[in-house]
């Protein structure tokens, strides 16, 4: 019984999910779901990734969080279009709360879509919210053997960003094993080096996005 009550419920999510992904379809957006444990970077990525692309793209933002609003008034100085979502204690954002931030967003005058999952290495991988993309951020100080710990993560990811990459010198990570562990659980996952303290890799990581909105217009 309980794992019918599971499926269920990640069935249930998956329908909201496919009507996300056809409303931003229709409105010609690329939404990429970006997750990561606590701390990895992601609310960085998203200030990197704006002040990159501002001028070249028209981006929009939706942070989530377990509490607080902080992340969202830092990106919100950017001038670009954000929405929150406070889970009240839950471990991940799913398809129906997403779908009630879109139906706050200026859809019409997005073109890219960046979600910034709560941060949390299991739950995220579940639940889908009609995005395009997955990408998972893992930064250097967490250890190298977070495949093997937390492999649907990997297993799910379009793109697996190393960050922090600048403490490569400071910390034990190995990051020749920790990319041949990725490679073992998703082969089809492209894997990027980046740190965003010091810029480096982000313009890769930004001609990815690029691509992947080229993609979707052609």
């Amino acid at each position: 019984m309980k794992i019918k009550v599971v499926k269920d419920i990640l069935g249930a999510n998956e329908q909201i999910a496919e009507r996300n992904r056809q409303l931003l379809d229709s409105k010609g957006v690329l939404a990429v779901n970006l997750m990561s444990s606590p701390g990895a970077g992601k609310t960085s990525l998203i200030l990197e990734t704006i002040k990159r692309l501002k001028g070249k793209t028209r981006l929009g933002i939706i942070e989530g969080d377990v509490s607080s609003s902080l992340d969202a008034e830092v990106i919100g100085k950017e001038g670009v279009p954000v929405v929150q979502i406070n889970t009240g204690g839950g471990c991940h954002l799913d398809a129906n709360m997403t779908h009630s931030a879109l139906g706050n967003m200026p859809l019409q005058d997005i073109e890219l879509l960046l979600i910034e999952n709560v941060g949390n290495l299991i739950c995220p991988a579940e639940f889908a919210l009609g995005e395009h993309k997955k990408v998972l951020i893992s930064s250097i100080p967490e250890g190298d053997d977070k495949p093997f710990k937390y492999p649907s993560m990997f297993h799910k990811a379009d793109v697996v960003l190393i960050n922090k990459i600048d403490l490569l010198p400071y910390l034990k990570f190995d990051t020749d094993a920790f990319s041949q562990a990725i490679r073992g659980i998703n082969e089809r996952a492209e894997i990027f080096q980046i740190s965003c303290a010091t810029g480096q890799g982000i313009e890769k990581w930004v001609s990815w996005l690029l691509t992947q909105m080229s993609r979707r217009q052609s």
